[in-house]
């Protein structure tokens, strides 16, 4: 049976000492996981978003009629700098595609993408 001390809210016990350091031992390290997670996650997303934007800054450019050099120079000015851009004609609609590398080790190296479409404009 354990005993308690009201006055300073610890255990009387002397076999719970070296809990708190084992249990401190095998949190920490869970922590820094979930911590790189969180930030690998965080990467990724902001990638994809920024692959997202540079795609539609591609789509406007082509939708306005301009050459396919300035498409991909408008796409490449807001893109990550290793994405690799795509630009294509499909039945009037120009169709612009940024994939880039999320940071990330090993396996967690994975490619996000941004697409849009538009419609060049009359005249």
């Amino acid at each position: 049976m354990r005993c308690w001390d009201w006055s300073s809210g610890r255990s009387t016990r002397s076999s719970d000492r070296g809990y708190v350091t084992a249990e401190t031992a095998i949190v920490a390290p869970a922590l820094v996981l979930l911590l790189g997670a969180l930030l690998w996650g965080l990467g990724a997303v902001l990638t994809q978003l920024q692959c997202g934007d540079a795609a539609r800054a591609g789509a406007r450019a082509a939708a306005r009629g301009e050459s396919r050099a300035d498409v991909t120079a408008a796409a490449r000015s807001v893109a990550p700098g290793s994405a690799r851009i795509t630009v294509s004609l499909d039945g009037g609609l120009y169709r612009v595609r940024v994939a880039a590398g999320a940071p990330g080790p090993g396996v967690l190296d994975l490619e996000v993408t941004g697409e849009a479409v538009a419609r060049a404009e009359a005249g």
